[in-house]
């Protein structure tokens, strides 16, 4: 991570001073206080990033000092440092909200892979709170778009919707399209009218002029009651055609004529009804096909599509991905009284950069997986569908010269492992395949050769660490 702001504290001023140094030696903006009502009053001021704090301090002790910080600052992560002989406290504290705590004598590579993990969750929560704000605009919208082309999709839709023209939505499977037809309907004049959506394709070609226009007692094998179709539901308001190609060629003129007379007759009825309903359809296949190959009506085509949108896939919308995750994360959350708020910054890459050959509907189901599979606050890469989590990364070239021992290549491609992923252990360990136990006591001895070949060091003072760090190197690997 970044350079951050860190507030240090602990009421033994060497100790705290000596940390203060080897914070600000990783580039941090160090602040310093030897109590807690000392603490609180510089929190409030320099608004840290992170405050790692003793836990047991005389008077005002660490947990008085975390309790107080959350109501000031209730998103700032604190990591206690404690004796072992106050573990049970330590504990204590994880329950009432710190981020975490580590043992003294300290460990500097352990403090530093913990300081680098607090910031990258106080920056996803932060970019959940932004996720949040932006939904907040959007309003009751059930379009949740920030890309170009969804911003162009909702422009059309509010230029349309007050108008009385049929739309014809197009766009792959999963896209939305039941979505926009209903946001058509809330920005019309028939808001407070039926919204009446069925889909095609589900009903037998045999029943489907009954679902339509309805029928009368007797009108077949098993009509023992009137019913209404869902032109009749619809009147006044708005009907939506799922699937619109799925329609027997021997139905289509009636519909039609319905379309353009807004007179209907039952199935068995002698008599004609009026209704007043806005048609909007939506179909996967390619209709200007269909009528070539004389399985759909010109006319109907042309009636029903007066006005087009097209929905682009998910893949295409990419931008979308964060606050659509948001928007499903607070949903299910809510559904299930899960305490999960949002999703780990690598668990989010991996969902921004797949495919969603199932759009929308694909990313919903896998959020609402990951959140039911969650006992934490973010949504890590394990929670995952396996086809997504167990995506194979990005390769990359890794090189070196003839005539280097195996130690050597090993120690390279670790060191170059490392570098790549921004220092950060845990990943890099992730990423190898090996324990972060296994990859630090690597780290240690190739920190142990390279201050044997360059001298002796001065050593890490009363922090009871392995050394200051400097830039990145292997005999400061262990403290990065």
């Amino acid at each position: 991570m970044g350079s951050a702001r860190i507030l240090a504290v602990d009421d033994e001023r060497d100790t705290c001073e000596a940390l203060a140094e080897m914070l600000s030696t990783w580039g941090h903006k160090v602040e310093i206080a030897f109590d807690g009502h000392d603490a609180l009053r510089k929190a409030g001021e320099f608004r840290p990033d992170v405050v790692l704090s003793d836990l047991a301090m005389p008077e005002t002790d660490g947990l008085w000092l975390l309790r107080n910080l959350k109501e000031e600052l209730p998103d700032c992560p604190v990591v206690f440092l404690t004796g072992r002989g106050t573990i049970d406290a330590a504990v204590e504290a994880i329950r009432e909200g710190a981020y975490d705590f580590i043992v003294k004598p300290l460990d500097t590579a352990r403090l530093k892979v913990c300081i680098d993990r607090a910031l990258e969750k106080k920056e996803t929560l932060r970019e959940v709170q932004t996720l949040r704000r932006r939904l907040k605009q959007i309003g009751s919208s059930d379009l949740i778009a920030q890309s170009a082309g969804m911003r162009k999709v909702i422009e059309l839709v509010e230029k349309v919707a007050p108008s009385k023209a049929s739309v014809s939505i197009s766009g792959e499977s999963g896209t939305g399209k039941e979505v926009v037809a209903r946001a058509v309907h809330n920005l019309s004049l028939r808001r407070d009218k039926p919204f009446i959506a069925i889909n095609c394709a589900s009903i037998p070609h045999t029943l489907i002029e009954s679902e339509l226009f309805g029928h009368e007692r007797g009108a077949f094998t098993g009509a023992d009651q009137r019913r209404p179709g869902v032109f009749e539901m619809a009147h006044g308001g708005t009907l939506f055609l799922d699937e619109l190609g799925e329609i027997p060629l021997e139905l289509q003129a009636k519909l039609l004529r319905v379309l353009e007379e807004g007179r209907l007759r039952r199935l068995g009825g002698k008599v004609e009804i009026e209704v007043d309903v806005r048609v909007l359809c939506a179909t996967n296949r390619d209709l200007k096909q269909e009528i070539k190959n004389g399985r759909f009506r010109e006319d109907l085509y042309f009636r029903l599509n007066v006005f087009q949108i097209h929905l682009p896939p998910l893949r295409e919308r990419r931008d979308d991905v964060p606050i659509l995750v948001q928007h499903f994360v607070d949903k299910f959350r809510g559904d299930s009284a899960k305490r999960v708020s949002g999703v780990h910054p690598e668990a989010m890459e991996v969902l921004k950069n797949y495919d969603w050959p199932g759009n929308i509907r694909e990313l919903r189901n896998a959020v609402e997986r990951a959140v039911i599979l969650c006992d934490g606050e973010l949504i890590t890469r394990e929670h995952l569908p396996p086809d997504m989590a167990g995506k194979a990364p990005e390769r990359h070239t890794f090189r070196l010269p003839f005539g280097l021992s195996l130690d050597a290549v090993e120690r390279e491609y670790i060191l170059g492992s490392l570098q790549r992923n921004g220092n950060n252990k845990a990943r890099t360990a992730e990423v190898l395949g090996v324990s972060e136990k296994t990859l630090y006591n690597k780290l240690n001895r190739y920190a142990a050769e390279a201050r044997a070949q360059q001298g002796p060091v001065r050593d890490g003072g009363p922090l009871g660490g392995q050394g200051s760090d400097g830039p990145l190197s292997a005999s400061s690997l262990v403290a990065r």
